[in-house]
């Protein structure tokens, strides 16, 4: 018998391209050691309290989601994931620089999500 009022872990995948790179890894990397640690910690936080709302997770429509860090040099970092096969899979992420998430970002993870699918 499976305890529901514990909580959870929800299994979390990083997009993987064909050639087996996982460019949300390597995003990281530019970031210094606690921008890293910030991003990492919401991440987790995503996954044991999976659906999240405000002001950590909000939903992007079409099952996209971002996650909101605030960074410690006054910076904000957003993880673009969504849902899948009882997954979360983080499809890309970045450091904003602007009030809107651009087009260009909201495209990648979009085009990320597409080939999950297929």
């Amino acid at each position: 018998m499976v305890d529901e009022s514990k909580p959870r872990k929800i299994p979390m995948r990083f997009y993987r391209t064909r050639s087996g790179r996982e460019p949300v890894r390597e995003w990281p990397k530019a970031l210094d050691e606690a921008e890293r640690q910030a991003i990492g910690k919401d991440l987790l936080r995503a996954q044991w309290r999976w659906p999240v709302g405000m002001p950590l997770c909000r939903p992007m429509g079409d099952g996209l989601w971002e996650i909101r860090t605030d960074l410690p040099m006054k910076r904000t970092a957003r993880v673009l994931l969504c849902s899948y096969r009882n997954h979360l899979v983080v499809l890309h992420g970045f450091v904003k620089k602007t009030r809107t998430t651009p087009d260009s970002d909201m495209a990648t993870a979009r085009k990320r999500q597409k080939e999950l699918e297929r």
